[in-house]
């Protein structure tokens, strides 16, 4: 079975493919490590490949959204806060993309409005269809021929993934834009990827089809029919549920997968390529050592046996997607270090309460400790009890952009004697902060106001366990997403206890790195170094943290 007629393996590909991903039944059945899982595939033919998220909210991006409603907030090169799925595209696919390559209704709507107040539609009546379809079509057109693997040569396919479930009001317009976008770049350059649920019920065990069967008729009848079936189970599809599903669901059985529960998500493109995915696509997947390296690295995760513990203390604790990308450097690190990772959450307000012994007995237990970014003052004394801890007593320490601000005001607050140290953020009166909002950002705007993206860091020391973690470069490139920054009045006297600042922006002035003397390993950072983690390539910061908390040597 052939979906893209024109790929022959001795034949280069000619013009743009597209694989477009939606799903049905529920959300959350992994579209996003699906979609990912099939870029790692293409890569492993030699394709280059570019990626769109697709979310079909009313927001211009994801920035000004709540961890809770949304998970976290990944931040691009270009300062474009969008959905977490691109961070999942990113590290699948070792890219670097762009505010663009997330498409919200938001943006849509907006660059229509605008069209239409210069006049470009001549007076005619604005509406869905053509005018947001059209736009849809042209976003992906343009954005698909972008290069996002840092060569200049356009991609070969763009991977499509469409945010929500099939028969949500606010996919219309999307799956109508999709509907057209066949025809328009030609179907045989296009395969449709429906990922959908396989629910076992009852004593039996039985795989219940139904829920796919429906979510695929409701997508046929807005007129797309899928090439290819991806079914979330937590067991592999048993042959009468595979060869059910592609009588009911108008596909051929070798294009009807199984996407079961597996050790590690690193299984899930070797579980596709096993089942025949290259295969239904046309492609050799052996063409590049991709693939057999991913396999290593999935294997070698599975093989771990070592424990490390990392106290990881937020206010976010109940969701873990609002940490996702710190949770994925982790990983990263701790596969570099050879340790099995555990990560053992802590509500940061629990550490208030000294007789809380669940919360102090992990806390006390772990390894390593980490405290991630974040905003608003829930937590707060909590996650600066933490920083006081690891810094007492020699416990590896990160803290990341409010990590890094905790700790400083700790520090402040019991080195220095500056008892009532503390950021403007949670008291704007503050007579003594230790932390301040940034001059140049907007009080009155949110979205899109912060210090945002990739902004240099030059090292102010010759030697420094940071430093010497980015393999002694003498400035690197990080992400930043923040409001605040430590008080440069206080910078001298912090450094003169110990503290030393040993990374800061081109001006010299804006503290991005702290190193304490004497420690094992107490570093905090301004930018957040998890959004360019990658399987096999971890953050140093985080690789630094994993090699202090499992008793090996630093750099």
């Amino acid at each position: 079975m052939l979906i893209w007629y024109a790929r022959r393996l001795e034949t280069p590909l000619i013009g743009l493919r597209y694989v477009i991903v939606s799903g049905g039944v529920l959300s959350g059945l992994g579209k996003g490590v699906t979609a990912s899982s099939i870029g790692v595939l293409l890569k492993s033919a030699g394709l280059r490949v570019t990626s769109i998220k697709i979310d079909p909210y009313l927001n211009s991006d994801a920035g000004t959204m709540s961890p809770f409603e949304h998970g976290e907030v990944f931040v691009l090169d270009d300062g474009g806060e969008v959905d977490l799925d691109l961070g999942n595209y990113e590290r699948f696919l070792d890219l670097n993309l762009a505010r663009d390559n997330n498409l919200t209704t938001g943006k849509v709507y907006t660059k229509v409005l605008e069209a239409e107040r210069r006049g470009d539609y001549l007076g005619k009546t604005v509406q869905v269809i053509p005018h947001i379809t059209d736009a849809i079509q042209d976003w992906i057109i343009d954005v698909a021929q972008r290069p996002a693997d840092g060569s200049q040569e356009s991609p070969d396919v763009c991977i499509i993934e469409l945010g929500g479930t099939v028969g949500d009001i606010e996919s219309a317009p999307y799956l109508e834009a999709l509907r057209q976008f066949q025809f328009r770049v030609g179907r045989e350059n296009v395969t449709f990827v429906h990922v959908s649920l396989v629910p076992v019920m009852g004593p039996v065990g039985e795989q219940k089809t139904k829920p796919t069967q429906h979510t695929v008729k409701e997508l046929m009848g807005l007129g797309i029919t899928p090439d290819v079936l991806v079914c979330r189970s937590s067991k592999p599809l048993n042959e009468e549920t595979r060869e059910k599903l592609a009588a009911f669901c108008h596909v051929h059985p070798q294009a009807v997968f199984s996407t079961h529960d597996v050790p590690n998500v690193y299984h899930v493109p070797l579980m596709l390529e096993k089942q025949g995915f290259c295969k239904i696509l046309d492609i050799d997947c052996t063409k590049t050592g991709i693939l057999e390296d991913w396999k290593k690295m999935a294997y070698r995760l599975d093989e771990l046996t070592e424990d490390v513990h990392i106290a990881m203390v937020g206010k976010y604790t109940g969701l873990s997607d609002a940490y996702l990308s710190v949770i994925k450097s982790l990983q990263h690190a701790a596969l570099a270090v050879g340790r099995r990772l555990t990560i053992d959450w802590i509500e940061a307000s629990d550490l208030l309460d000294s007789n809380n012994s669940d919360a102090w007995g992990v806390l006390r237990k772990a390894n390593g400790v980490l405290v991630p970014g974040g905003f608003g003052i829930r937590g707060i004394e909590g996650k600066i009890l933490a920083a006081q801890h690891a810094r007492e007593n020699n416990v590896p320490y990160l803290g990341i952009c409010l990590g890094l601000q905790v700790a400083t005001i700790e520090f402040c607050r019991n080195v220095l004697g500056i008892k009532d140290a503390t950021s403007t953020e949670f008291d704007a009166d503050a007579a003594n902060p230790a932390v301040i909002f940034m001059p140049e950002i907007s009080k009155t705007h949110l979205g899109g106001t912060m210090r945002l993206g990739s902004r240099p860091t030059l090292f102010q020391v010759d030697d420094c366990v940071t430093k010497r973690l980015y393999g002694g470069l003498e400035s690197i490139d990080e992400r930043h997403r923040h409001r605040y920054e430590i008080n440069p009045d206080l910078v001298d006297q912090i450094e003169a206890a110990g503290l030393k600042f040993v990374g800061k922006d081109e001006s010299g002035q804006r503290c991005e790195i702290f190193e304490l003397e004497g420690h094992p390993y107490y570093v905090g950072v301004q930018y957040h170094p998890e959004f360019k983690s990658r399987p096999g390539r971890p953050s140093p910061p985080f690789l630094g943290l994993l090699l202090a908390s499992s008793g090996q040597a630093l750099p």
